[in-house]
């Protein structure tokens, strides 16, 4: 199979990334938190490193959210039926996503806390 063009990756990887902006509940809040957190680091003007703690926490709960679908997905596809194993599997990959956003509002406290309260 011959590689797809360097354009044409990235039309794939943002299709992708529309597709769970549709179709994905979670992924919809977890965006509506990051654009909020975008406004902050403007509004309040942030620091340069405030800022990029912020963005890379926020990003982190986007990419394990769009992991822990692609493994649904996928866990779906071989497994359509219920399985104990798959849904191991399925809690576990949650779980990353749930570390992710606590880790992400344990940074956001501790970085918005000087800019609202001191």
């Amino acid at each position: 199979m011959r590689k797809p063009l360097l354009h044409q990756s990235f039309l794939n990887a943002f299709r992708g990334i529309f597709m769970m902006i549709k179709s994905e509940r979670n992924f919809q809040l977890e965006v509506a938190a990051f654009l909020i957190n975008l406004f902050l680091i403007f509004y309040l003007h942030l620091s340069t490193l405030d800022s990029l703690l912020i963005l890379i926490v926020s990003s982190g709960v986007l990419a394990a959210e769009i992991f822990n679908t692609a493994i649904e997905k996928i866990c779906d596809i071989i497994q359509p039926e219920f399985d104990q194993r798959i849904g191991f599997i399925k809690d576990i990959s949650a779980g990353a996503v749930l570390l992710m956003a606590l880790i992400s509002a344990i940074t956001g406290i501790l970085v918005y806390w000087k800019y609202f309260f001191i």
